[in-house]
């Protein structure tokens, strides 16, 4: 079975060339698909320096939008999503996040922090579902409806269509992978605020 990797990003220009790179060394991956989510900073200009497929989205719609946006950008059986903005990502993750759909052992894989830093490593073993790190068969990715309005909430109704579908799911530890956080880029007061937007949509896709 062939893997697309799907990085969904929006304003990343500081980790997107690292991420698309340690894509790039993976072996197991087959195709990688960059959907720039409606960024106006230089996201997709990095990202078009690749050899990858790029998509600019004009408007941003969410990460959901723009994973399901990539998935129908590509072809192949497996479909890999990486966020935009990790630190510490090697291949041996990659490899690790592929290999339980890969040998039919999952239909699906969810990426757990370890050893990374303290507050992303926390907020995963708080709540794991809410890893963006997965990979998942296409058919599975394919018949969950309505991703594309999710927005932030992708990562719940994923973990809710697996488990109310009793799917087979592998959890992977991601030693010394972490994330940059929202305060972090932005600043303090547009980073907490984009965080508590981040909640809002996770917990209007939870009630859904």
């Amino acid at each position: 079975m062939k893997v697309a990797a799907i990085v969904p990003a929006y304003n990343e220009e500081k980790t997107i060339a690292a991420v698309i790179e340690t894509l790039l060394d993976a072996p197991c991956v087959h195709e990688i698909a960059v959907v720039s989510d409606g960024s106006t900073d230089r996201t997709a200009e990095i990202a078009q320096g690749y050899p990858v497929k790029v998509v600019q989205l004009t408007e941003n719609v969410g990460k959901g939008g723009a994973m399901k946006v990539g998935a129908q950008e590509t072809e192949s059986d497996i479909l890999l999503f990486i966020d935009a903005d990790l630190i510490g990502l090697r291949v041996h993750h990659i490899e690790a996040l592929v290999r339980p759909v890969i040998n039919e052992e999952a239909d699906m894989s969810v990426g757990i922090f370890e050893d990374g830093r303290l507050a992303t490593d926390l907020a995963q073993k708080i709540a794991p579902f809410l890893s963006g790190q997965r990979a998942i068969k296409r058919e599975l990715f394919e018949n969950i409806p309505e991703l594309e309005h999710t927005r932030y909430g992708i990562e719940v109704a994923l973990s809710r269509y697996a488990e109310e579908h009793n799917t087979r799911v592998s959890m992977v530890e991601l030693y010394d992978v972490s994330q940059v956080m929202k305060e972090e880029k932005r600043g303090f007061v547009k980073g907490f605020c984009a965080r508590m937007k981040m909640y809002w949509e996770i917990v209007k896709s939870a009630k859904m």
